[in-house]
């Protein structure tokens, strides 16, 4: 009789086994560099330096930086090291749901920190807009998981073409190369970084320009 062969070993995932491409690298590159923390970062002073007082303005840059981006980061950090997500771009749908609300509570209290102490319109619409934007994802990521880069990354450019004009406009190829790194690292789909885009333009620009008109 013949021996019965064994059965072939189920192949790993390439992800698994596969070292990283130059492709890959460079994706991921992008991933971290322009995560949406460091995109609020450059539109939040970008914004400030545009108002009449700079250094008013620059002052409350900072305060949008910390509950936009400081604040939710450490939250981020925190839910690393207890084991609650595997990095900081909270990869899992699940965990975004649980995430965006906390964000959503440190944006708000920005929003109304600003309105207290009568903060430039500007800047008030700033955070409102990035508010606004949460408040759209929130429901998507329901169920189905939109992309956060190419939202945050899509509503900077359109709040900074309110700011300083349409040429601005001229940098929308960025956004291509975000949404082309989060497709790459198989992080999102092509039309997830779409839609994200397009919730990031049509939210945050519609409240900013709203706001501070």
């Amino acid at each position: 009789m013949n021996a019965t062969p064994a059965p072939a070993p189920t192949p790993a995932p390439a992800d698994a086994t596969a070292a990283p491409t130059r492709r890959t690298r460079v994706a991921r590159a992008v991933t971290d560099g322009m995560d949406p923390k460091n995109v609020i970062l450059l539109v939040c002073l970008a914004v400030g330096a545009a108002q009449e007082n700079v250094l008013t303005g620059l002052g409350w840059a900072l305060e949008a930086i910390v509950f936009s981006a400081l604040i939710p980061l450490a939250y981020i950090k925190r839910g690393i090291k207890a084991g609650d997500w595997e990095d900081r771009h909270v990869g899992q749908r699940a965990r975004r749901m649980r995430l965006i609300p906390v964000i959503m509570a440190s944006v708000g209290a920005g929003v109304a920190l600003m309105l207290w102490f009568d903060a430039p319109r500007q800047m008030i619409a700033l955070v409102a807009a990035m508010l606004a934007t949460l408040a759209v994802i929130l429901p998507i990521t329901a169920a189905w998981k939109v992309s956060v880069h190419t939202a945050v990354s899509a509503g900077a450019l359109a709040m900074l073409a309110v700011t300083y004009g349409p040429l601005t406009w001229i940098a929308a190829p960025l956004v291509a190369v975000i949404a082309w790194s989060r497709v790459a690292l198989r992080d999102h789909t092509l039309a997830q970084t779409v839609v994200g885009a397009l919730v990031g333009v049509a939210a945050a620009g519609a409240v900013f320009t709203w706001v501070s008109g």
